[in-house]
């Protein structure tokens, strides 16, 4: 489960110009933005990040007229997400501890979104038939959320002097194709789905004849892509139809991904569309800020893209995190 709500430490203090009242608390690789004089560098303090649905309480109340939200996918409360308060970018929200005495005793860096009964914002990706729910996503198959950059920052450190590669992050939902010991499955980001041609995370299936294909490859490998196309998120790509666009290919069987060049090859092999290369390097030296700078930027069909994946190119770990669009992010609606 994604760590939403967690205790952390404020690193700097920023002043808004022109503001008496407001400035920025910049945590972990975040920054939001807080009353002036709340909290001083090195204070410590409870930050629920971008897409927490944190319940409605009294201590909340204040975000009612920004952040209140009722449906029936979410229920009723409070969403977080990206805004600009008096000019200034603020990505999440950070609150005093003393708010939360169920948390005394917590450590910096402690998740505590169970404790405080936050949930994620789900926003429906598709509207078309995803098909029929057999079960969770199978033991062993990886799940396909990336980390922000922001929440873990130490990761630009293990990347530092690297190999590595920049891909664009697809607008989409993602889906999962598996071929294991003869038997081929789909999945979306956490359930297993029933054999149906019609059935949405059967698409790439069908669409490039991977039965066949798998079946004469035969060796275990799992394949997981952004599935794109009209009825899916908003279509930013404004595809005719629906396509797939591959960002991991496993080999079941070490458990480890195949380095970006030879997963191409595969994927070639197969018929199979890749999310599109926007760079690829031999010594990462990237800073937080460069990169939210590049992930800036447009689909070809002008629409902001939604940002962009940092991945080790040889990838004996899996090491990978994406940078998400901030324009893109801010024009974002429920």
């Amino acid at each position: 489960m994604r760590a939403l709500v967690t205790i952390q430490k404020v690193k700097t203090i920023s002043p808004i110009p022109d503001s008496d009242f407001l400035e920025t608390a910049h945590v972990l690789g975040w920054q939001c933005v807080v009353k002036k004089g709340e909290f001083q560098a090195g204070d410590t303090g409870v930050y629920f990040e971008v897409d927490s649905f944190l319940p409605v309480e009294d201590r909340y109340e204040f975000l009612r007229t920004s952040s209140y939200r009722e449906n029936v996918d979410n229920g009723k409360g409070f969403r977080i997400r990206t805004a600009k308060m008096r000019g200034q970018l603020s990505q999440g929200l950070f609150l005093r501890p003393d708010l939360f005495p169920e948390l005394e005793g917590c450590k910096e860096g402690e998740d505590v979104t169970e404790k405080l009964q936050v949930k994620k914002w789900y926003i429906p990706e598709t509207a078309n038939d995803g098909g029929v729910i057999i079960g969770e996503r199978p033991f062993g198959i990886p799940a396909s959320d990336e980390i922000r950059i922001q929440s873990a920052p130490e990761l630009l450190e293990q990347l530092q002097g690297k190999s590595y590669y920049i891909t664009t992050k697809m607008d989409g939902t993602s889906g999962i194709v598996y071929f294991i010991d003869g038997k081929i499955g789909c999945c979306s980001r956490n359930k297993e789905i029933k054999d149906d041609e019609n059935a949405l995370y059967w698409t790439p299936v069908y669409k490039y004849g991977l039965k066949e294909k798998f079946a004469k490859y035969g060796k275990n490998i799992v394949l997981t892509g952004e599935i794109c196309g009209p009825g899916i998120q908003r279509n930013k790509l404004r595809l005719p139809a629906i396509e797939w666009y591959v960002f991991d290919v496993k080999d079941w069987d070490s458990g480890s991904y195949f380095p970006y060049d030879e997963a191409v090859k595969i994927c070639a092999a197969f018929e199979i569309p890749v999310v599109p290369l926007e760079e690829q390097g031999k010594e990462f030296s990237y800073s937080l800020e460069t990169l939210l700078e590049k992930a800036k930027g447009k689909y070809p069909s002008g629409l902001d893209k939604e940002g962009i994946v940092v991945r080790e190119l040889q990838r004996p770990k899996a090491l990978s995190f994406k940078v998400l669009n901030n324009d893109a992010l801010l024009k974002e609606k429920d």
